[in-house]
């Protein structure tokens, strides 16, 4: 799956205004194909057109261009007519003959629907004035929540991160049993806890069984260091030694900081599979599977159900 970079060429909703309506002048159109002909006009690669939404439902550009069509819609420039279909009206075709440069919130802030529309969106929601301040004029309302949604979540994940590089060692060893069980490893948590039992143990701090039997199992070793303590290539040595003694084929190394460029390099070359986890990845692992946090509040977004209105 692709995903949007700093770097995408991709219009933002507003700069797609002007261009949605040019497609719906010569008369009904349908949106897929207005899309599909933008991406043209655009130049866009295929590596672009096929960036996703993180929902993984829709590509990026035409959630674009879907928003651009909207806000038209919502201005009286253009109407829907039937599913997946829409045309110009004749404000529409009006705003076209006086050939603007560009259309965009700001432009459309001149029809008094437009403005019903914003106000009403801005009174539904009462930390939408606080949000579109803080967010870029560009983004659209799916993308003001994502981005609302990073900041959330990068906030967690530095507090979890500080919680437990002040928690003792113990801690951390159960933190990890933790972790690994909700991912689907390690069987039970009393099996777990027994295979984590003996720290330290000859370099290696703990061991999973994937499966009932034991075939199939790695090793752990766990650092809990503070941040500008780096874990070094020296370190990822001396686990690939341990992990040779234990008859080991691959291990995972886990910890609160960071490891060096020599460090990963070191591990990607050894002939043992040995999986780096530093502080970043961990908490992004926490969050994603509920370990030292919860859901808080769950927030549905919902779409228009064309099926209902055939």
């Amino acid at each position: 799956m692709s995903t949007v970079t700093p770097e995408s060429p991709i219009p933002d909703y507003q700069s797609l205004m002007l261009p949605v309506l040019k497609a719906a002048n010569s008369g009904e159109v349908r949106i897929g194909d207005v899309v599909r002909a933008l991406a043209e006009a655009l130049a866009l690669s295929d590596e672009d057109r096929a960036i996703l939404l993180p929902s993984g439902r829709q590509t990026l550009f035409a959630n674009r261009v879907h928003w651009a069509k909207t806000y038209l819609a919502k201005a009286g420039l253009v109407e829907n007519t039937r599913r997946g279909h829409f045309r110009i009206t004749p404000r529409g075709s009006e705003v076209l003959a006086a050939n603007p440069d560009r259309i965009d919130n700001r432009f459309l802030s001149r029809f008094e629907e437009f403005r019903l529309f914003t106000d009403r969106s801005a009174a539904s929601f009462e930390e939408a004035p606080s949000l579109a301040a803080e967010s870029s004029a560009d983004q659209t309302p799916d993308e003001v929540m994502r981005t609302a949604h990073r900041r959330i979540e990068a906030a967690l994940a530095q507090e979890l991160l500080d919680r437990v590089r002040a928690a003792p060692p113990e801690f951390f060893e159960r933190l990890i049993v933790n972790l690994l069980l909700a991912m689907g490893y390690g069987g039970s948590a009393a099996e777990a806890g027994r295979a984590l039992g003996g720290s330290g143990d000859d370099g290696v701090d703990g061991v999973i069984d994937q499966d009932a039997l034991g075939l199939d199992r790695f090793y752990i070793q766990a650092k809990r260091y503070a941040a500008g303590n780096t874990v070094g290539s020296g370190a990822i040595r001396d686990f690939f030694g341990s992990l040779g003694r234990h008859k080991a084929a691959k291990g995972l190394f886990v910890t609160t900081s960071a490891f060096t460029a020599s460090a990963r390099e070191t591990a990607d070359y050894l002939s043992k599979r040995i999986v780096l986890i530093d502080g970043e990845h961990l908490t992004r692992l926490m969050i994603r599977y509920n370990i030292g946090c919860r859901i808080e509040e769950t927030l549905h977004v919902k779409r228009l159900d064309e099926d209902f209105f055939e």
